[in-house]
């Protein structure tokens, strides 16, 4: 039987929005990462594919511009992080389910 998070018509986009440095207001340029936020409490990195020679699959950096950066909303589990190429400020876009508001956390002792 799956579990089911309950969200307000489960249609909502709740996010956090950290910025860090100067935020995204010092920069021009930012480099993207993406996190996936797990149940079990573990964030694992998602790296972008680009399609290599030979069929393999190669890793890449995302380079965007101010206005794509601000643009970006997260997945309900999945953080993005914009930092500047230059003032090495930028942003973080925590979902909603990755910053813990939805956690029941129980402790057995």
């Amino acid at each position: 039987m799956a579990t089911a998070i309950a969200l307000p018509g489960n249609t909502a986009k709740t996010f956090l929005f950290h910025d860090f440095g100067s935020g995204l207001e010092g920069d021009d340029r930012f480099v993207v990462e993406r996190f996936k936020a797990l149940a079990d409490g573990n964030i694992r990195p998602v790296r972008p594919q680009a399609p290599g020679a030979k069929g393999k699959v190669k890793t890449k950096r995302i380079v965007v511009s101010r206005k794509q950066a601000e643009a970006l909303r997260p997945d309900i589990t999945e953080i993005i992080i914009c930092t500047g190429l230059r003032t090495r400020g930028g942003r973080q876009a925590w979902g909603a389910v990755a910053t813990g508001l939805f956690c029941d956390r129980r402790q057995r002792g």
